[in-house]
């Protein structure tokens, strides 16, 4: 679906991501590891055609529809929005902004709130949602759109144990179903679900199998740190010795209309412009917002 060759992201004189030679296909979940500032938020949004590479090239299969699922939304008292109306958001690629639904398209919705359980939640207000409830708002948005990529920004960090195993799940069934699911991530356990796993610290230092690219040296050069676990739990979290706010910094948005769209004619189009980016954080019931391209 996507290949990225010598790929690099800078913003000024600070450099921030470079892919060398980096191929992405379905079916295949990817996860996207590495400290906080490490370029994996700036991957992502290179993948939806958020944030065009500074130099380097990008093809992008024709047609491919991208769905982008951000860490951090902030819905506006100035914008309310029922679930229902979020949720719909999921088809304005096929219907536009003012088109009307059709009953496939409701059927769409309807099937994804489901899978999602946020079904009941259609008549809330969005903003009135907890962590866990939005981010599977979100969730079910992209998948009502059929997007045939999923880019998911650390889709459950900080998120309740219900809410993390429904969206695994998904993702899950939504690789076996043929698509391509890329996903950021802080935790061992998630990325060892994964088919694959890209290492990154400001440049790719180890892509192939979990088994493959999880050992602990891979683990100390990415993060300084050491792998510990939740005593109570048993799951593993990667330990940081610092916390590098880098470039990716905290440039922070309302909800946007998130329409999934296809890329269509990228084949070999080199981006020559510079963009700022957001920071890539994680904690419990972080905020999360939604781009879908």
């Amino acid at each position: 679906m996507f290949h990225l060759r010598d790929v690099r992201v800078s913003f000024g004189s600070c450099h921030v991501l470079e892919t060398g030679d980096l191929r992405l296909d379905a079916p295949q979940t990817v996860a996207l590891m590495g400290a906080n500032g490490s370029g994996k938020t700036t991957l992502l949004r290179v993948l939806s055609g958020l944030q065009p590479p500074t130099s380097g090239t990008m093809e992008v299969q024709d047609g491919i529809s991208v769905g982008y699922v951000c860490q951090h939304h902030h819905p506006h008292a100035y914008m309310p929005m029922l679930v229902s109306e979020v949720l719909a958001i999921g088809r304005y690629r096929k219907r536009g902004l003012i088109g009307r639904l059709r009953r496939s398209d409701k059927a769409l919705i309807g099937a994804a709130a489901e899978r999602l359980d946020v079904a009941r939640l259609r008549n809330r207000a969005f903003g009135e949602l907890s962590g866990g409830q939005r981010q599977r708002v979100m969730v079910a948005m992209v998948l009502a759109s059929e997007a045939d990529c999923l880019l998911l920004d650390e889709p459950i960090t900080g998120l309740d144990l219900p809410s993390q195993s429904t969206i695994l799940e998904v993702i899950e069934s939504e690789r076996r179903a043929g698509r391509l699911v890329v996903m950021s991530t802080h935790h061992l356990q998630e990325a060892r679900r994964c088919d694959r796993v890209v290492l990154i610290k400001g440049m790719v230092l180890a892509d192939g199998t979990p088994d493959e690219v999880l050992r602990d040296v891979n683990m100390a050069a990415a993060f300084g740190g050491s792998v510990v676990a939740d005593a109570s739990s048993g799951e593993e979290f990667v330990l940081e010795n610092h916390h590098a706010h880098g470039v990716d910094d905290h440039r922070r948005g309302p909800l946007a209309g998130a329409i999934s769209g296809a890329h269509v004619g990228h084949h070999g189009h080199h981006h020559d412009h510079d963009h700022g980016n957001h920071y890539e954080e994680h904690g419990a019931e972080s905020s999360e917002r939604v781009h879908q391209h």
